[in-house]
């Protein structure tokens, strides 16, 4: 059993800010737990644009905070993302995350393979591939 407590990672190095302050990811459950997947609480600031493509991961991404969108680059085709809503990037969807000017985005995301908490976006958007067992 485990129980982990957003408040014990916040201020710690389990929460990793973007290098353009886009958003803060507080990392829950990494590869390490042993679940097979990890889960991350995000926060995307309100007015930003973030290019992902993580060509590497799938991921889920549900809502629970605020309001914004998502742009798929492939088509261009624009989802509107609001509190309760769940997206899922089941192809590697290359993709533009928009925040509302009217305020934060908080997001619960779930990637798989699972990610180890060192990850950061390189130049494309994407998380590197962890090959440790």
């Amino acid at each position: 059993m485990k129980v982990v407590s957003l408040n014990d990672v916040i201020g710690t190095d389990r929460e990793v800010e973007a290098e353009n302050g886009n958003w803060v990811s507080r990392r829950l459950l990494f590869k390490k737990d042993g679940m097979g997947y990890s889960v991350n609480d995000t926060i995307i600031r309100a007015g930003t644009e973030t290019h992902i493509w993580y060509q590497n991961h799938l991921e889920a991404v549900y809502c629970i905070e605020g309001s914004g969108e998502v742009e798929t680059i492939k088509d261009g085709k624009v989802w509107p993302i609001k509190a309760g809503d769940i997206y899922a990037l089941d192809e590697h969807d290359e993709h533009l995350l928009r925040a509302h000017k009217g305020g934060d985005m908080r997001m619960v995301c779930v990637f798989n393979p699972p990610l180890t908490g060192r990850e950061h976006h390189d130049e494309n958007g994407v998380y590197p591939v962890d090959n440790e067992e």
